[in-house]
């Protein structure tokens, strides 16, 4: 079969590889009818030394499952099925208490510490299949599929944020960055129905999606303009959340300066930095607090399912590209250059 691989920054292949196997009683095959590339693909894209590689890539995906180990009895050959970026059981204490991501099953992990696997192919192995797939109740080719497909990751992320940030009627929201991560955390504010929805960023396309998913306001300018700019449109006190969707240094810089006193950073952008400020003059003053994490997509799959199936909302118009494994490639480069916003795969 084919599928996606990383060689090294700005270095991506489509080869052939051997076809998944089941290795477990647990395990399903799934073919894959779609995937995409996710911003957090974009990281390693931009900077992955060659000797870490090849890395396969991807880890959302919808797809039909072809065969299952012995012990799998939730899912059955032929089911559509989402998968997660988290591999979990589905049934252990952090899995029951909504925290997925932590899953204490030995086989449980994220996509890519499985290395002869990914999301962006022909095939995969799921481990724990019964607790990582969810059966879809549409066919393969349903125009809902873009939409879907945003439970495996985007859709769940941005949620995530929301509610850790603890977003509700009474809140005012400053969201940053116009990634399809934090386009979503702006639709997920709006359901949660926070008063105000600042979104942060520069490509009017993206902004322009994001007003009509709920954004009341936008602001373009970064850094100290920016900061500026919003604590003008809160009467100068700044929100009570902030859903930082960037994961660098300068956006958490940027939430920390437009947080309202009291108020919650809520972070779901993969942080590339290990150290921040987070003492008297930063957090601590003014009773600020930091929340978020790797979302539990799989905790809010059922949860968000229904609004997509009824067409109350439509989290797959993120998706602004559409291709097969052959464009792959060149969509790593249009999603690096900010050319496109999210690329979806049909295999």
């Amino acid at each position: 079969m084919r599928a996606t691989l990383l060689y090294g920054a700005g270095d991506v292949r489509v080869e052939n590889v051997p076809d998944p196997v089941l290795k477990h009683s647990t395990d399903a095959l799934v073919r894959i009818t779609a995937s995409c590339v996710c911003g957090s693909d974009v990281w390693p894209y931009g900077s992955m030394n060659p000797g870490d590689g090849p890395a396969r890539m991807g880890h959302e995906f919808i797809g039909v499952v072809e065969d299952t180990g012995s012990e799998v009895t939730t899912v059955h050959k032929g089911d559509l099925v989402v998968a997660p970026f988290a591999i979990s059981d589905n049934t252990c204490e952090f899995c029951r208490a909504g925290l997925h991501t932590s899953c204490s099953h030995p086989q449980a992990g994220f996509w890519d510490g499985e290395p002869d696997e990914g999301g962006q192919a022909e095939a995969i192995r799921v481990p724990l299949a019964d607790g990582t797939l969810v059966k879809l109740p549409v066919a393969a080719d349903s125009a809902l599929i873009p939409s879907l497909l945003t439970l495996s990751d985007v859709l769940g992320t941005g949620y995530h944020a929301a509610v850790a940030g603890g977003v509700d009627e009474r809140t005012r929201v400053t969201v940053i960055g116009d990634g399809a991560v934090g386009l979503l955390a702006v639709l997920s504010a709006k359901r949660l129905g926070a008063e105000q929805i600042i979104l942060m960023g520069r490509h009017q396309a993206r902004t322009d999606l994001g007003r009509e998913f709920g954004a009341t306001d936008v602001v373009s300018a970064r850094g100290d303009e920016g900061i500026a700019q919003v604590r003008e449109l809160t009467a100068g006190h700044g929100t009570h959340v902030v859903l930082e969707a960037v994961g660098n240094m300068p956006a958490y810089q940027q939430a920390v300066g437009i947080l309202r006193p009291g108020g919650v950073i809520s972070r779901v952008g993969v942080p590339q930095y290990e150290e921040a400020p987070i003492g008297f003059g930063s957090l601590f003053r003014h009773n600020l607090r930091l929340a978020g994490g790797p979302a539990p997509v799989r905790a809010y799959i059922e949860e968000l399912m229904p609004a997509i199936l009824d067409g109350t909302i439509e989290p797959g118009k993120v998706f602004d590209v559409t291709t097969n494994l052959d464009g792959v490639a060149a969509g790593y480069q249009d999603m690096a250059d900010r050319t496109s916003l999210k690329v979806l795969i049909n295999p």
